[in-house]
């Protein structure tokens, strides 16, 4: 089932997209989510991000073939950070330029996990229960903020400009994580193309291991971390990340 929110006429809504529709749901996504029977046209609708989280946690090194061809050392458990509520961004939006930062910009697809449920210190098999399904994700990043002061790695700062954390447009229920493929496509030209698979850390190990540092709530994502090809952007630029099962999610950096 694929899930998604949207703005139409002023209103919010939220339920299952079936080709160029919504059909409309009442009561809570993760809770109580019931079918009222309307049905609405996207075509009306603004897209926005299928869930509301209350954070965004990100991978870095998190794919055995980027870890080699980088020669990086397979971390001993997972190295993650945080993208701050202004950077959340929905399909079909622009991602904003920042304003106090001229250096690059960069693209990273990646699939993304939505928490289902509360949770907190659990056992990968309790993990697998806490996931309500995945997403796509452009976990935009402004790499020559990261190393601009020896002293101290600037991990948020390059994450969270408003915008750069970009996820939909739906939420897809009932599909295998491990047998996908992430494709970023670029101006119509193809830069990323690597499975699901190669991760280091599988989608229930990475909510068990970061559920021990902090409680996840229902609709918080986890980026799983990218592979090979991140490239920059220039503006202007058309970015799809593309997840076979789940969907294509489209924005313009300008």
């Amino acid at each position: 089932m694929l899930w998604g929110r949207v703005l139409h006429a002023g209103r919010e809504f939220f339920g299952s997209i079936v080709g160029e529709t919504l059909h409309v749901y009442a009561g809570r996504l993760f809770v109580d989510a019931r079918d009222t029977g309307d049905v609405l046209s996207l075509r009306d609708a603004t897209w926005l991000t299928p869930s509301e989280p209350t954070k965004m946690i990100g991978l870095w090194n998190n794919y055995h073939r980027a870890a080699q061809k980088n020669g990086w050392t397979i971390p001993k458990e997972p190295l993650y950070f945080a993208k701050t509520a202004n950077s959340f961004n929905a399909h079909m939006r622009t991602i904003p330029a920042p304003k106090s930062y001229t250096g690059r910009v960069f693209f990273e697809g990646e699939l993304g996990i939505v928490i289902g449920s509360t949770c907190v210190g659990v056992s990968i098999g309790e993990a697998s229960e806490c996931i309500f399904g995945y997403t796509c994700i452009n976990d935009v990043t402004a790499l020559e903020l990261v190393a601009q002061d020896s002293a101290f790695p600037q991990w948020t700062r390059a994450k969270s400009f408003d915008g750069f954390g970009v996820f939909g447009p739906v939420i897809a229920t009932d599909i295998d994580a491990l047998r996908l493929t992430v494709r970023t496509i670029v101006d119509g030209r193809e830069r990323q193309n690597y499975p699901t698979s190669d991760m280091i850390y599988k989608p229930a190990e990475l909510v068990s291991l970061i559920s021990r540092d902090m409680t996840f709530f229902p609709g918080d994502i986890i980026a799983c971390g990218t592979s090979l090809g991140v490239l920059p952007m220039r503006r202007g630029t058309a970015i799809e990340v593309a997840i076979d099962g789940i969907g294509i999610l489209r924005n313009i950096y300008e």
